[in-house]
């Protein structure tokens, strides 16, 4: 009987054993790269989300006010900016649009630059806001101008998609 108990309880023990490592490996994923292997650990989006919030922000005051004078770049950032945002953000860029910014940035060969300063967000009610801090700096043939930039909004979780690796759009901006 001691035997038998024994044997039943180390069973139960590896089993249990085992069973954590292989949940353990599960989040674990090998990546490739450049011939070399890299340990990537799966998380949750929680964990994840004050990191991808600030990310999405930047990345879309970059994309939307880092200009060259070339007519395809800035539709082709812009339309990518406007992937990251709502109604509001398009709304901007249209009245932009129809004033003649763009083609008066064209025609005097501006480029407009960003760097972030900081960004804060409030995770404590959904969706969450945010304030962007920043400096723009304007580049024309004779001069150089730098603009303090404050923009903010509120941050809605959408589902992840290709033009929005992020899962977030931007809202009242």
């Amino acid at each position: 009987a001691v035997v038998v108990l024994s044997s039943i309880t180390f069973s139960c023990l590896c089993l249990y054993w085992s069973l954590k490592t292989i949940g353990r490996q599960r989040d674990r994923v090998y990546v490739l790269g450049n011939g070399q292997a890299f340990l990537a650990s799966s998380s949750s989006r929680q964990e994840n989300l004050p990191a991808e919030a600030r990310d999405h922000i930047l990345r879309f005051h970059e994309l939307f006010f880092t200009l060259d004078p070339d007519e395809s770049a800035i539709r082709e950032t812009t339309a990518k900016a406007l992937y990251l945002a709502d109604r509001s953000a398009k709304k901007v860029y249209d009245n932009l649009r129809e004033r003649n910014f763009y083609s008066q940035l064209i025609s005097a060969n501006v480029n407009q630059s960003i760097r972030m300063d900081s960004v804060k967000v409030d995770f404590s009610n959904y969706p969450y806001s945010f304030l962007y801090f920043g400096k723009q700096l304007i580049v024309r043939p004779t001069s150089q101008t730098t603009r303090n930039l404050v923009s903010k909004g509120m941050l809605r979780e959408i589902s992840r998609s290709q033009n929005n690796s992020h899962g977030l759009i931007i809202e009242r901006w």
